[in-house]
């Protein structure tokens, strides 16, 4: 990793300065990546915004801010993109002070603001080393979520055009996978989400699957498999609940897409789970259904009331223990002593308590 200290002026800056909306904010000649195409743009409070131009005004130093050095020798802002945009507005005259645009100030003030010298970290190395330098610097101002300092890493034709289907206001994975998916859009979580689920499938990490397709003119391949995996729940799963967004719908398709369900026996399952007083969680039927895997339904445990009532009935003694061991209430585990897959209920009468132990091979069975 090579981490270079440069000094620009507010001038040099400014040169070029372009806020092309979810297009991008360019700077420094064009050279310099400001805030990337569809990510969030972070706006200061006024008050922050000032005390910025005011340090600047006073010859006092700003922070120093730092940039990634890409492959191209162009530059990404990494930290320090609102101190960036605060003053090249200002010097562009998109806002004025106490009610001074920047071309009301004097000449001589003007030089002052232009002439300003602004402390630059280039970071250039590796991929794993810039992804890991980027996440400890990443600790002041606007944090930038895991997957922008991803696309920081990987910048190139891929994820230029992954960003155009998963990370604009309105874009087409919005369009078909709001329902489906949490997150915000412009703060990458889409795009994130949508790697995880194909890296996923290639056995592959995010920062893997990233580095393979980084040079990649296109992100075609994660655009139609995202789109088949949303085709591929609601044709699945043809009644639509708002519990249904946030699942692991990418995971659950790489392993049961190539399954042939009865559409209708399966709504059958989700109503009879939703109507189950047991079922806790009815965002995790839906994984259930598929998997098996009762940890899913964060299934009702026996309460604090029927523990001591059973503990009291057993008089503290284990019924798999040999010669009737005793133990104190805190070292026992309520189970159900017909399961709940078999239609056991979470009641009373199906309640016994066991030692730890036992309880835990019983479970491990």
């Amino acid at each position: 990793m090579k981490i270079k200290l440069k000094e620009i002026t507010v001038r040099e800056l400014a040169n070029g300065y372009e806020d092309n909306a979810e297009e991008g904010v360019v700077g420094f000649g064009g050279k310099l990546d400001i805030r990337p195409p569809y990510q969030r743009e972070f706006i200061y409070k006024d008050k922050q915004r000032d005390a910025v131009i005011y340090t600047v005004t006073k010859d006092f130093p700003l922070n120093v801010m730092y940039w990634s050095v890409r492959e191209d020798g162009n530059f990404e802002v990494i930290d320090g993109q609102q101190r960036t945009i605060s003053v090249c507005q200002y010097v562009n005259g998109d806002y004025s002070i106490n009610g001074l645009a920047f071309h009301n100030l004097t000449n001589d003030k003007k030089e002052q603001i232009l002439n300003y010298p602004l402390m630059i970290y280039l970071c250039s190395g590796t991929d794993s080393e810039k992804l890991e330098w980027f996440r400890t610097i990443n600790i002041a101002g606007e944090k930038l979520y895991p997957q922008e300092l991803r696309n920081a890493v990987y910048a190139g034709s891929w994820v230029s055009d992954a960003k155009r289907y998963f990370s604009k206001t309105g874009c087409a994975a919005f369009q078909i996978g709001n329902d489906y998916l949490n997150g915000v859009v412009n703060r990458q979580e889409y795009l994130e989400t949508a790697i995880d689920w194909i890296s996923s499938a290639e056995n592959l990490n995010i920062e893997d699957y990233m580095s393979k397709h980084q040079h990649d003119s296109n992100a075609g391949a994660l655009w139609r498999y995202f789109q088949d995996v949303i085709s591929w729940v609601k044709t699945t799963f043809t009644v639509y609940r708002k519990e249904m967004k946030g699942v692991e719908w990418g995971t659950l398709y790489n392993k049961y897409k190539d399954v042939v369900y009865d559409t209708k026996i399966l709504e059958e399952k989700i109503l009879k789970l939703i109507d189950d007083d047991d079922v806790q969680s009815v965002k995790g039927i839906y994984s259930y259904i598929l998997t098996g895997e009762e940890k899913h339904l964060n299934l009702r445990q026996f309460d604090e009331k029927i523990k001591r009532k059973v503990y009291e009935k057993q008089k503290g003694i284990c019924p798999k223990c040999p010669k009737g061991k005793h133990y104190k209430i805190e070292e026992m585990e309520a189970d159900h002593i017909k399961p709940w897959h078999e239609g056991g209920k979470t009641t009373e009468e199906n309640c016994q308590l066991l030692c730890k132990f036992d309880n835990g091979r019983k479970s491990g069975r």
